[in-house]
């Protein structure tokens, strides 16, 4: 039997490149057919449904490309109490929501902006999504900060 101890990195700085989803965008992309096929099958008046339909399948290609053209950012999220950055900015009151896979980030700019992202399957493995949550929780447990629920 091993006498060493296991080596943890909990208290290491989790760096992350977040860049936008193509799962996010393809189903943005297929929302617009959807919503346009919808409007076109009820009993709308087709002066009505044909421009609506329209509309809702160009408003569908716009937001999928929106989506697709944000620029990525690079996250450095250290276990400690010290400051998160985003792109060497810091990130104040930063929070991080779980939705099964998904992870929700929100944080306010020293501007008072506020911004999120998130991240999909696709743009964070599991081992990035432990790693998020243990600096997370290193961050909620270091001395000085009040612990979130979350």
């Amino acid at each position: 039997m091993s006498k060493s101890q296991r080596s943890s990195n909990a208290s290491a700085t989790c760096r992350l490149d977040w860049r936008p989803s193509r799962l996010c965008a393809g189903w943005l992309l297929l929302l617009g057919p959807l919503a346009a096929w919808s409007l076109l099958a009820c009993d709308l008046d087709s002066g009505i449904s044909v421009p609506v339909a329209l509309a809702a399948l160009a408003w569908g290609v716009r937001d999928a490309r929106r989506h697709a053209r944000q620029p990525g950012v690079a996250l450095l999220i250290p276990a400690s109490a010290a400051a998160a950055h985003c792109n060497g900015a810091p990130m104040l009151a930063l929070q991080v929501r779980w939705r099964g896979p998904l992870a929700f980030l929100c944080w306010r700019t020293p501007e008072g902006r506020t911004q999120r992202r998130v991240f999909w399957p696709d743009t964070l493995d599991a081992a990035q999504r432990r790693e998020l949550r243990l600096a997370m929780l290193q961050r909620e447990a270091a001395p000085g900060r009040a612990s979130v629920a979350g």
